[in-house]
């Protein structure tokens, strides 16, 4: 099952382009909109996790184990951010961008997929940050970032507050 979500008022499908946000296909998914009057949207998901969308974001929730319910999200454009606590059963929720993959076990964390670039910041939490090919491989801890881009070393940094809260505002938060 793969439902299609973008935060704002559109909604992109593999063959076809819906008005909306967050429809029952979410819902479908065990998400719900919760819609603030903000520059965000948020998604309240059965197993206690949330996703903050900044406006405009696109990216799709994906049900990898066919249970019904989201446990990953293929993000290309735009910034989330997620809360997601930790779950029996060891799995990972996933968070895939053009350029890398950011799982984790119970954390909140952004990610944020640009042109070429796709960035991760810790707010509390572990998250594990690859790229989508080859074996580069960093463990985030809170109030680290990594920036992943086609090449290069992937180099785990502080981020400055500046950086932080421009992120987070775009997310309203």
């Amino acid at each position: 099952m793969k439902a299609i979500v973008g935060a704002g008022f559109v909604i992109f499908a593999s063959l076809f382009v819906v008005t909306g946000i967050a429809t029952a296909q979410s819902a479908n998914m065990g998400c719900s909109p919760d819609n603030p009057a903000s520059s965000s949207q948020t998604l309240r998901c059965e197993g206690g996790f949330t996703i903050v969308a900044e406006n405009g974001a696109r990216y799709t929730l994906l049900d990898r184990d066919g249970n019904g319910r989201v446990d990953s999200v293929e993000l290309s454009g735009k910034a989330l951010l997620l809360e997601v606590p930790k779950k029996p059963g060891g799995s990972h929720f996933e968070v895939m961008t053009p350029q890398a993959i950011a799982a984790v076990r119970g954390t909140k964390w952004a990610v944020d997929a640009a042109e070429g670039k796709t960035s991760v910041f810790v707010v509390n939490g572990r998250v594990s940050v690859a790229r989508r090919v080859g074996a580069n491989r960093v463990v985030l801890g809170p109030g680290e970032g990594v920036d992943v881009e086609a090449t290069g070393t992937l180099t785990v940094k502080r981020w400055p507050a500046a950086r932080v809260a421009a992120l987070l505002a775009r997310l309203a938060r």
